[in-house]
């Protein structure tokens, strides 16, 4: 290989990655800057975050569960988690909203910088927990909220689609909420809605979409081109944060020219990968390199998970928005999103079903955590169904997002190194003379 195609080579592999922990980095600083000049922001989050209509009004956004996951990242959630509960928060309350309200108590305070105070919130009803949580920050600030009702699925498996006249009265349903969103918002700010940027936001949000479901699609690739659970989290972050923007859209882009380049060339996120395995719920932040290391050393890689999907604010289902009809092509696409988010979460057996097959899955690890039963009520219901259906070892493995007092590594391991041991001997037995 020639000096300029190593260096090429070095330059697109892991440019998602550096490109990501830059543009967190600039995020969080403009942030920042809101916060230190009283400027307004939105708060909102990841499943139905509305982001397209925020961007047209130019509102800068926070999320708050990014910004609380973050904290465990950086090993500060503990401290956060603390005051909150000193504060008078149970331990049973999820994490992700304890830290944020000791950021709250602090004034901003993060270990990425400063955040703003909100000026409104956006929520939908995808997680219970999104309800009781605005309504916190609407008692501290004394904040207009508005909560979008986005119909779920009836069934599992019998969503309805375009067409469809149940599906219409949805989007119609939906639709109306989103209008009256718009006039909210033209109050709260003091500006005229502009449909025409609105148009804007769509079109980048369309590219980056498309981009999201080639990423996904090309781990399917042998050896797989990026871990679900370290890579992805990156990739989600942008797709939350950056949904709607030029920088988003061509962050993608970007990143279908790397995966691209790597399924061509060849190269893993491991070298040595031996199990294909996809995740179910939420990661393990305390201890979130770590985690993931627990798995790599044995050889496995998780090549997907439903993370990616429930936590993707639409963006894993590719939809395209019609600009010829931008509120309408919108509310569909918000309904098709949340729903899908929620079917991720307590209906995501027939999925499963189709990673097997589509991504050569040996295994999945179900995870389990104390800070959220939205994800994590059912998981144990989920695994005995699949595994009657189809013979694809699994692991239940419990712990938490945030808080460190119920993590322990040491009990991890020993059940993560059986796991791996009974896929070796499984594989063994597979390979032995006269096995058909």
């Amino acid at each position: 290989m020639t000096k300029k195609t190593m260096t090429e080579e070095e330059g697109i592999v892991g440019r998602g990655n550096r490109d990501g922990a830059r543009l967190f980095r600039e995020w969080f600083g403009e942030l920042t800057d809101t916060a230190e000049n009283g400027g307004a922001a939105a708060y909102v989050f990841v499943m139905g975050s509305l982001n397209e209509i925020l961007k047209s009004f130019d509102l800068p956004v926070v999320f708050p569960e990014i910004n609380s996951l973050q904290t465990a990242v950086r090993h500060a959630a503990h401290d956060y988690l603390n005051e909150a509960e000193d504060y008078g928060y149970s331990p049973d309350i999820c994490g992700y909203v304890k830290a944020d309200v000791a950021m709250q108590l602090r004034d901003g305070d993060h270990p990425m910088g400063r955040l703003p105070k909100p000026t409104l919130a956006v929520l939908t009803n995808a997680c219970n927990t999104y309800i009781k949580w605005a309504e916190i920050w609407e008692r501290m600030y004394s904040i207009p909220v508005f909560t979008i009702d986005i119909p779920g699925s009836r069934e599992a498996g019998g969503q309805t689609w375009k067409g469809n006249r149940d599906f219409e009265n949805d989007r119609r349903y939906v639709e109306a909420q989103l209008r009256e969103l718009i006039e909210g918002l033209e109050r709260v700010t003091k500006k005229k809605f502009d449909i025409d940027r609105l148009r804007e936001v769509l079109g980048y949000a369309n590219e980056m979409s498309a981009g999201w479901q080639r990423v996904l699609e090309l781990n399917r690739s042998r050896p797989s081109l990026f871990n679900a659970l370290t890579d992805g989290t990156i990739y989600l972050g942008v797709a939350n944060g950056f949904r709607g923007t030029e920088e988003g859209s061509r962050y993608f882009k970007e990143l279908v020219e790397e995966m691209e380049h790597k399924a061509a060339g060849g190269i893993g996120t491991l070298t040595n990968e031996e199990y294909r395995l996809t995740f179910i719920g939420v990661p393990c932040y305390p201890i979130f390199r770590r985690f993931n290391e627990l798995f790599t050393e044995w050889g496995g890689t998780f090549v997907h998970s439903t993370y990616l999907y429930f936590a993707s604010g639409g963006t894993n289902l590719g939809f395209q928005y019609d600009l010829a009809h931008p509120i309408e092509s919108l509310a569909e696409g918000v309904l098709i999103s949340v729903r899908d988010a929620m079917d991720s979460m307590f209906h995501q057996e027939r999925m499963l079903e189709r990673m097997i097959d589509e991504y050569a899955l040996d295994g999945i690890i179900y995870h389990p955590i104390k800070s959220c039963r939205t994800v994590s009520t059912g998981l144990a219901d989920s695994r005995r169904y699949l595994s009657d259906r189809r013979d694809v070892p699994s692991l239940f493995l419990e712990s938490d997002m945030m808080d460190r007092r119920v993590v322990s590594e040491a009990q991890m391991k020993n059940r993560i190194d059986a796991f791996f041991e009974g896929l070796a001997s499984r594989r063994r037995r597979a390979a032995a003379p006269g096995k058909e």
